[in-house]
């Protein structure tokens, strides 16, 4: 790397994945090392709805059958292979559940695990290779993992400096306006109390614990401090 660049984990979701090419190729032009974890949360949706399978979320999380599961895998299929080809030759495809990426299950969600820091061979060759890896949160099981909490337990894993989610939102709305900063504390307050609903809940929680352990972290243009 060169001298004050990083190893940043980037996190995009399913609904601006290919649209956020641009950003990530502009880190890796200003030397950075650049881990890319995608979700696939829309089409996840529109397809279980195709096919028949229940759509249900716990706190913000996909409630998973073995059949969701899936689902989950050929949606998070598509969008890594677009997101892939809009990266262009330098982006390595990574698929969690194939590649190392551990998580404890949560019975009562299905097959869903909570990710742990991990730090996957596959990434790491990639990275020395000077390449992007693209990776599809799943985990080793076949466990569907929220691909907010794949993204901070990679970050740790890795010993990244920044973790930043890339959304189709400008940052984290706290009573109707944005915020320039947070920190982990009032977070999980708000969290716990709950003043939050739907995909932002496992986005700051998985935010504050990469913030709380010394992981620079941003959702859109919200810093989340220790």
């Amino acid at each position: 790397m060169t001298v004050g660049a990083q190893r940043l984990v980037v996190k995009v979701g399913g609904a601006v994945a290919a649209e956020s090419a641009g950003h990530i190729l502009g880190l890796v032009e200003e030397g950075h090392e650049v881990v890319v974890v995608h979700g696939a949360g829309p089409q996840i949706t529109k397809e279980m709805t195709r096919r028949g399978i229940p759509v249900e979320f716990v706190h913000g999380r996909r409630r998973t059958s073995r059949a969701g599961v899936d689902v989950v895998r050929d949606s998070l299929a598509e969008v890594n292979a677009d997101l892939c080809a809009a990266l262009g030759e330098i982006a390595v495809p990574i698929f969690g559940d194939v590649h190392g990426l551990l998580a404890v299950p949560v019975p009562p969600l299905g097959w869903v695990g909570d990710p742990l820091p991990s730090r996957p061979l596959a990434i790491l060759e990639a990275l020395a290779a000077g390449k992007v890896p693209v990776v599809a949160p799943l985990a080793v099981g076949p466990l569907n993992v929220n691909a907010d909490d794949a993204a901070a337990a990679l970050a740790l894993g890795l010993g990244a400096k920044r973790l930043l989610f890339l959304t189709d939102v400008p940052g984290l709305y706290v009573d109707d306006e944005i915020v320039d900063e947070i920190d982990s504390v009032l977070a999980n307050k708000l969290l716990d109390a709950g003043a939050f609903e739907g995909g932002i809940v496992p986005k700051l929680r998985a935010a504050a614990i990469a913030a709380a352990n010394g992981v620079s972290t941003e959702i859109g243009r919200t810093a989340v401090i220790a």
